[in-house]
């Protein structure tokens, strides 16, 4: 273990912008994602929601409350992250290609540290799915010895028949998949090892124990799997509410003046067991899954937790970036839609807490407008590490220090409907979204939500005479794209 004589050194050489140069020990990172955490937390505002654990990380560092995502569904999201680049340069916009068959060159985040002089490495969900990228981490991922998705007989037996029809009905690969879910909530009075993300948050607090012997400094990434579907905790996070008093969602209504491809059908739950293949969820449903989904949400919260406990226990936490993020919002009924797969606020709008030894004003708060493309250049400046070329994004370390200074005007987000691409703005009042042809370039379709007078996005302006100014004016910063939304010059 690194000595704390060495550790306390490194504190005394901090000055008030951080840690000096080459004299102080580089700080080393805990990289923390969650699936489908919308920024629904204790310290967003959320009263109701139990995350005591998050709240102490975001009460040490920075919560940012207008951060982004560059797509709103997983692998596009954290391929935007991990190379620093939006996706019209890398290509990928669904579940299936990998970064590199576009940018087979592009240095990831990780490798970027690596190659710095850094041991990285991860386990859980970071890149999507059975994607990973060998030339990010010093080795191959590292994966739990336990922990499942499901843990009771009762689903494990439906799956089992579920696939053993889907099978003989000739289905295979994602169509096998997708017919041979079990329910989309299981409460089991089970330890948290038992699921998948309590294996994970086990193996990362041995690995803590492992790094911290290293003369390296490390990059840890850690993914949690929950709150994504299923929504499957132990009984005693489901326990921390009390269902009948989840509220459903306030707005379960398209938008007055919704374009045809505002919406998703809201495919991804449709597939468990249970779940209705079209058409509304039934109250009493919505308000389960809700339950469920904020149960899964603590469940995270506690794991997120013991990995802080042991940076503290080993005496790393005054030298260890912390970040914690979300891949992308999720919507729990609003709109009538659930998932992701859109460009409301709802989806786009995602958790980020950053928490850096030495930052000035820790427990902030910031309003300003941050991408996930962000998170790249300002890790490098926070570990005091030059910053590649090609990244796309604006370091938003100076954000930790002064959380309320001038920043950018506008984050960008997309999501494709096929051959049509959704381009979508959020600027401090309002969120323009240009639905446009992408053979031709033509706008098929446009929203415009005034979040100083409609923060749910309940009614689409764009259509209406008295705000063809300003949809003309917002199209136009939307159009000189991301290169608009940098610092503006000082």
């Amino acid at each position: 273990m690194k000595s704390r004589s060495v550790l306390l050194a490194a504190t005394l050489l901090m000055v008030a912008g951080g840690l000096t140069g080459a004299a102080a020990e580089r700080p080393n990172v805990l990289f923390i994602a969650v699936d489908d955490l919308r920024p629904e937390l204790g310290c967003y505002g959320a009263e109701h929601i139990q995350s005591p654990r998050i709240d102490q990380l975001a009460r040490q560092g920075t919560v940012f409350l207008r951060a982004y995502c560059q797509q709103a569904v997983c692998s596009p999201s954290r391929t935007s992250l991990m190379t620093g680049l939006r996706p019209d340069s890398t290509k990928v916009y669904d579940l299936n290609t990998h970064f590199r068959t576009h940018v087979p060159d592009v240095v990831t985040l990780g490798q970027h540290f690596k190659q710095q002089g850094y041991f990285c490495t991860s386990m859980g969900k970071i890149y999507h799915g059975g994607f990973d990228d060998r030339p990010t981490w010093s080795e191959p991922a590292r994966r739990p010895s336990a922990g499942a998705g499901y843990v009771t007989e009762a689903n494990q037996q439906l799956i089992a028949r579920r696939r053993r029809d889907a099978q003989q009905r000739g289905l295979k690969g994602q169509a096998l998949s997708r017919a041979s879910r079990g329910t989309a909530t299981e409460m089991a009075d089970v330890p948290d090892n038992a699921y998948t993300d309590g294996a994970v948050a086990e193996l990362g607090v041995e690995t803590l124990r492992e790094l911290s012997g290293r003369e390296q400094p490390f990059f840890l990434a850690v993914g949690f799997l929950k709150p994504h579907l299923p929504f499957n905790a132990p009984r005693r996070y489901w326990d921390l509410y009390d269902a009948q008093a989840i509220p459903l969602a306030a707005n379960p209504f398209p938008p007055h003046g919704v374009t045809p491809f505002s919406l998703t059908t809201s495919g991804e739950i449709r597939v468990y067991e249970g779940i209705p293949a079209q058409g509304d969820i039934p109250p009493d449903m919505a308000r389960q899954l809700k339950h469920a989904y904020y149960a899964c949400v603590s469940f995270t919260d506690a794991n997120v937790g013991k990995l802080l406990d042991e940076l503290d226990r080993l005496r790393l936490a005054e030298n260890t970036i912390v970040v914690l993020w979300g891949d992308h919002g999720w919507k729990l009924g609003e709109h009538g839609a659930w998932c992701k797969h859109s460009n409301f606020e709802n989806d786009a709008n995602a958790p980020l807490i950053i928490r850096s030894p030495g930052q000035r004003a820790p427990g902030g708060k910031t309003r300003a407008l941050v991408e996930f493309v962000d998170i790249y250049p300002t890790l490098c400046d926070l570990a005091r590490l030059p910053k590649p070329e090609h990244l796309e994004g604006t370091s938003a370390a100076p954000l930790l220090d002064d959380p309320d200074r001038t920043w950018k005007p506008a984050a960008f987000s997309q999501y494709p409907r096929g051959k049509i691409m959704g381009y979508s703005m959020k600027t401090d009042r309002y969120r323009y979204t240009a639905w446009k042809d992408t053979p031709t370039g033509a706008v098929m379709a446009r929203e415009l939500y005034d979040h100083q007078t409609d923060p749910a996005e309940n009614t689409n302006l764009a259509g209406q005479p008295e705000h063809q100014q300003l949809v003309a004016r917002l199209h136009v910063q939307l159009d000189a794209g991301w290169k608009a939304g940098q610092l503006p010059p000082r």
